[in-house]
């Protein structure tokens, strides 16, 4: 196509050429009649020439302002142009077509990306190092952060101080396990980062990853691997003293006519054999009550309406509520909400935490606990305990799912690690919020 191009502007400089050293002999020879003609045969040659040149050019500007803006829709008249300019314009709508396939081929490649990392689970967030604005967040991201815009990255400071620093400091190529704190809960999260450079611009690339159910799975093996061995060993231990205790009784009975008593020896001896005896046993039932912890494996899945599991809970407390003058509230702006679990083992974990509440609320004046259930925005149940109570320390906060950890003096520390076990089975966990000296609340999330 140029090749042809550049034959026609060849002849017409040939041409033109040509008839300048006809007129420049024909003056030599003083033939004035004919250099007259051949003078408005260069003038018409020059002027013909220009406007090939002006249509050449205007068609290119053309060309150039459709690659400029985009416009690869445009099509260039090949069958009513003049014939100099028909390979020229076929030229140029073949560029454009090429154009076209490439900037489709990469609108599809940018919206195939684009979804896919819309629809996995790891938030993502890209912004300027330079200055921290952000250039793009996923979806994933502002579900888990629970924020629907990010202008920059400095913006995340008001709302999570603690997340800031971890993402600022927190250097490309660099993965660590940081803490994402949202309105009423807080979860582990993994970042991880990199960075690239475009248009001479540096760009950072966090990756975000709740982590909570991992960790929690991993703490759970750990501490079911610690009580097996732990009940394991104080029952072969203890199970020998208990038996024994009793021989040694019995041998004790049988011997007391061979005994001075009137010192109270005998009396002494089978007060310490009756300790040792039941001490052993309360060690042994100790050890088969944290056992339950590892026997919770495969819930027995049923359907069932909240509404019955919260009347089948208040009837049960109903009784102590009264007694101890606290108000029980039960909300459920939707009746119809539907479970599917183990009835038994989640009323386990509903009284559990309703026995926590009483105990936090004892003594108020005015003591409630608000018992609540309802649909999350991506239609998962949700039950919630609350209470007016005295609050639990930020420092015992992290502690109260730890198998054995109690506050109470006659507590045994099973309760909420076993409604921690429970909830993790049915494939959802348990959230605290709590603030010292006026209220508490625990979230099932199913």
């Amino acid at each position: 196509m140029f090749k042809s191009f550049e034959w026609k502007i060849a002849w017409r400089v040939v041409l033109l050429f040509a008839v300048l050293v006809a007129t420049a002999w024909l003056l030599v020879n003083k033939q004035f009649i004919y250099v007259f003609l051949f003078c408005i045969a260069i003038i018409y040659l020059v002027v013909e020439f220009y406007k090939f040149h002006k249509k050449a050019y205007n068609e290119l500007n053309q060309f150039v302002e459709s690659v400029h803006y985009r416009d690869f829709s445009r099509s260039f008249d090949v069958k009513h142009a003049p014939v100099e300019l028909k390979e020229l314009r076929k030229g140029f709508n073949q560029i454009n077509s090429t154009f076209k396939i490439i900037s489709k081929e990469k609108e599809t490649q940018y919206q195939y990306l684009q979804k896919i990392l819309e629809l996995v689970n790891t938030g993502i967030l890209s912004y300027k190092m330079e200055d921290g604005t952000v250039v793009w967040m996923n979806d994933s991201l502002k579900k888990m952060l629970e924020l629907p815009y990010l202008k920059t990255v400095q913006s995340l400071q008001k709302r999570d101080e603690i997340l800031y620093q971890q993402i600022s400091e927190l250097k490309p190529g660099e993965t660590r396990v940081g803490t994402a704190k949202l309105e009423k809960s807080s979860f582990k999260v993994l970042l991880s980062a990199t960075a690239f450079m475009t248009d001479g611009e540096k760009f950072k690339l966090v990756a975000f990853q709740n982590v909570n159910e991992a960790l929690d799975e991993t703490e759970s093996e750990a501490w079911q691997k610690l009580l097996n061995v732990m009940t394991h060993e104080i029952m072969n231990s203890i199970a020998p003293i208990s038996s024994l205790a009793n021989t040694l009784k019995q041998r004790l009975h049988e011997s007391i006519g061979q005994l001075d008593n009137s010192n109270g020896n005998f009396d002494d001896l089978e007060i310490g054999i009756d300790t040792i005896k039941r001490r052993s046993e309360g060690l042994l039932k100790f050890a088969e009550t944290y056992r339950n912890l590892n026997k919770i494996t495969t819930p027995n899945l049923s359907k069932i309406l909240v509404r019955d599991l919260f009347e089948n809970l208040y009837q049960l407390m109903q009784p102590t509520l009264d007694k101890k003058q606290i108000e029980l509230d039960i909300v459920l702006k939707d009746t119809d909400v539907l479970l599917e679990a183990d009835v038994n083992l989640i009323e386990q974990v509903l009284i559990n935490l309703l026995v926590n509440s009483i105990e936090a609320v004892k003594d108020k004046t005015e003591a409630r606990i608000v018992l609540s259930a309802w649909y999350s925005p991506n239609n998962k149940v949700i039950i919630k305990i609350a209470d007016n109570g005295c609050g639990i320390p930020p420092e015992v906060q992290e502690k109260i799912f730890i198998p054995f950890f109690s506050t109470k003096k006659s507590g045994s520390g099973i309760g909420l690690s076993l409604s921690k076990q429970i909830m993790m089975v049915h494939k959802g966990n348990i959230q605290l919020q709590s603030i010292e000296g006026q209220a508490t609340s625990f979230t099932l999330h199913f």
